[in-house]
């Protein structure tokens, strides 16, 4: 599928088919990621999923207890 990169305003951007929307339940407002895979471009839709929020946190969490010395080290 080729899209191309418009003039929106004072920035530039993609307009998605309709069909592509649809398939992929997307709608205006919606947030996505952009990620950078050497010379490709991907979008993810952002997961709103509250679990694998608390999944993440918890990971950070026992990072920060773990090294808690060093961030508070480096914080002064």
């Amino acid at each position: 599928m080729n899209v191309t990169i418009r003039r929106i305003g004072n920035s530039e951007g993609v307009i998605l088919p309709k069909e592509l929307l649809d398939r992929h339940n997307l709608k205006a407002g919606d947030v996505l990621n952009v990620l950078e895979e050497g010379h490709e471009l991907r979008l993810r839709p952002l997961a709103d999923d509250p679990e694998e929020f608390e999944r993440k946190m918890s990971i950070a969490r026992q990072r920060m207890k773990k090294y808690e010395v060093a961030y508070r080290a480096l914080a002064k």
